[in-house]
């Protein structure tokens, strides 16, 4: 089971656009039921991301990020979706 940390600004709007589409590109690539998806402010991925396989998320990288992290300001702009979608799904491995 792979634990993905997704983050935005506050936690709640960008970050639950983004999960929704990362979540069909795992579920379309047989990794449906392989993944746990957890929200939060990009103020708590330092603090949290040891107990995550990978970050996601639509804002800036902040320091101290303890796990491979993926910019996924692309899930809301819509550029760059095919390289983001193979850094995950290369962590899915």
């Amino acid at each position: 089971m792979k634990r993905i940390l997704l983050a935005c600004g506050a936690g709640v709007c960008t970050s639950t656009a983004a999960r929704v589409k990362v979540e069909k590109i795992l579920d379309a690539n047989g990794y449906k039921g392989q993944y746990k998806v957890e929200q939060c402010k990009i103020a708590e991925v330092a603090a949290k991301s040891g107990s995550f396989d990978f970050v996601i998320a639509t804002t800036m990288k902040p320091e101290g990020v303890k796990c491979p992290f993926i910019n996924g300001i692309c899930f809301l702009t819509g550029v760059g979706v095919d390289n983001t979608t193979k850094e995950i799904l290369d962590l899915m491995k």
